[in-house]
């Protein structure tokens, strides 16, 4: 029992597992080899017929284990042909040299998937006169209650949401309100000018310890820009690669970064992630992937401490943790702070926003 295909959480406590899943970042269907397809499909077809019948009567495997409603002979075939899956996958494809952060990240995301938000929609009641709000208000009922992430949708590694997932990657700010804290109140980490700080990490400059707009207003565009303007225009030009913006590139030297990351077709990360690219996209999927490595990577040290905690990790959003924070747990709020600013490329200023639920949010 020290292989299988995917972890869940009732494996917490099995020891080493290598998992199949992680080794090729695929489906079940997809990393099938064709020898098996056959078998795989007339196996996969019935086990789902079995489910959809479940599910017009109401049952859900919450409520009952598959081993125990459907017929054995069928779910035995199912897992054999998975085994098989996973044997073929673990024998020819070589273990990713991120398999450790991948397994922590997934033991997280399936706490996560766990744990039911606290959703009140009551909230939004006095904002019906929206239609926007009221439209959405109607279907709340149907959405799940449970964020479900997928770890391997995207090519820079950015966390995306399931089929059947609740939406929480693009829930209109219009509609957070309804997200309350189970515990009483929300905490919310996320870093200042994360993408900014990643590239100046990248080209091996400290980070300055004040709001980065703030500084490059002051610094790099000498006074004579405003914030919102020194925003504007950095952003304009970090993401065109035509942008012959000098006076940003003196400062921030895209170019060096991509000499050392970019071979021309593929760009390697810091932490080993490899992505292929074309010299238009090279540098934001550096970046991307580089930046959301390091939010994800502080995101578990979060996750570590609150482990023995009333308190625990709500959902992640882009570059944000959001935690639900037990008033018991408050002695714990500036070392959560502290610990997600030290990253592993020095320490990174962080936000910090508190309220009873998503869309109350203040900054403190």
């Amino acid at each position: 029992m020290k292989k299988g295909w995917k972890y869940t959480d009732f494996l917490e406590d099995a020891g080493d597992i290598e998992y199949a899943h992680l080794y090729c970042g695929k489906s079940l269907e997809e990393a099938c080899p064709e020898h098996l397809k056959e078998e795989f499909e007339k196996a996969r077809k019935k086990i789902e017929a079995f489910m959809r019948s479940f599910s017009e009567v109401g049952l859900t495997l919450d409520d009952a284990s598959i081993f125990d409603t459907a017929p054995e002979k069928f779910v035995n075939e199912f897992y054999q042909v998975k085994n098989e899956i996973s044997s073929h996958v673990l024998t020819n494809y070589e273990k990713p040299q991120n398999y450790d952060f991948l397994l922590d990240l997934t033991k997280m995301v399936e706490k996560i998937r766990n744990r039911s938000l606290c959703v009140q929609k009551e909230n939004l009641k006095q904002v019906l006169h929206n239609p926007k709000v009221r439209n959405f208000y109607k279907s709340i009922d149907k959405i799940s209650n449970y964020v479900d992430y997928d770890i391997f949708k995207t090519k820079t590694g950015r966390l995306s949401t399931k089929k059947g997932s609740f939406p929480i990657l693009n829930l209109n700010k219009d509609f957070r309100k309804m997200l309350e804290s189970s515990n009483g109140c929300y905490i919310e980490l996320d870093f200042n000018a994360a993408e900014l700080r990643t590239l100046l990490a990248l080209s091996n400059k400290k980070q300055p310890d004040e709001d980065l707009h703030e500084w490059n207003a002051k610094n790099v565009y000498r006074g004579l820009q405003s914030r919102e303007e020194a925003k504007k225009r950095i952003f304009a030009w970090l993401y065109n690669p035509d942008s012959k913006d000098y006076v940003s590139n003196r400062a921030y030297n895209r170019n060096a970064v991509l000499k050392e990351y970019y071979d021309g077709e593929y760009v390697t990360n810091p932490f080993g992630r490899r992505i292929k690219a074309d010299d238009y996209h090279a540098l934001n999927y550096l970046i991307q992937s580089s930046s959301n490595d390091i939010f994800l990577r502080q995101a578990l040290k979060i996750n570590k401490m609150l482990e023995d905690s009333k308190s625990h990790v709500a959902f992640l959003m882009h570059d944000s943790v959001v935690i639900d924070m037990d008033k018991d747990d408050r002695h714990l709020i500036t070392e959560l702070v502290d610990t997600f600013a030290e990253t592993d490329f020095g320490k990174f200023l962080v936000n910090v926003k508190i309220g009873k639920n998503f869309g109350g949010m203040r900054a403190v």
